[in-house]
């Protein structure tokens, strides 16, 4: 068999499997939303936060997903599911409020060192999303806004009695 026919065979080969691919059923269905749950519309957040937040974050971590039209074509829905899951897992803005306290307090210095680190977004993410390419101002927004939060769980100014209580208190 020469070179030629191999490089049809390997084409055709390719070809049917992406072809059965697409008959693997992916869920882009989005759980529902219970607002007051979630971070941004349980609190006074400017519209203008709100707006730059789910720009740059609501995708992969909330229940609030727009799944592109791409996200319908194997094996990039495959990819695209796993980056959704893993990142309600980590973090979901939608179920903020059932968060404990020290969770919350966690995941903020986390929010605040990968926005301002310039790791989240994920470039991945930006490159098919550029309204969520953020500038420096932008990201100094956020991460303040994250601060804000941080603030107002009261926290760090608690001394251990008092976080032992509390934390007893949501047992």
């Amino acid at each position: 068999m020469n070179k030629s026919k191999r490089w049809r065979k390997a084409g055709l080969g390719l070809l049917t499997l992406l072809m059965v691919l697409q008959l693997i059923p992916v869920d882009r269905t989005n759980p529902p939303l219970n607002t007051g749950e979630d971070l941004l519309y349980s609190r006074m957040v400017s519209q203008e936060m709100q707006t730059l937040v789910k720009t740059a974050c609501y995708d992969c971590h909330s229940n609030e997903t727009n799944y592109p039209w791409y996200a319908r074509i194997a094996p990039v829905s495959f990819i695209l599911h796993h980056h959704v899951r893993e990142g309600r897992e980590h973090l979901n803005f939608s179920i903020w409020n059932t968060y404990m306290d020290k969770r919350k307090d966690h995941t903020l210095d986390e929010c605040i060192e990968v926005v301002e680190q310039a790791e989240m977004p994920l470039k991945s993410y930006t490159w098919l999303h550029p309204a969520a390419r953020l500038t420096s101002d932008q990201r100094s927004r956020i991460a303040d806004f994250f601060k804000e939060q941080v603030a107002a769980l009261g926290w760090r100014e608690m001394g251990n009695e008092e976080e032992e209580e509390m934390e007893n208190e949501h047992r």
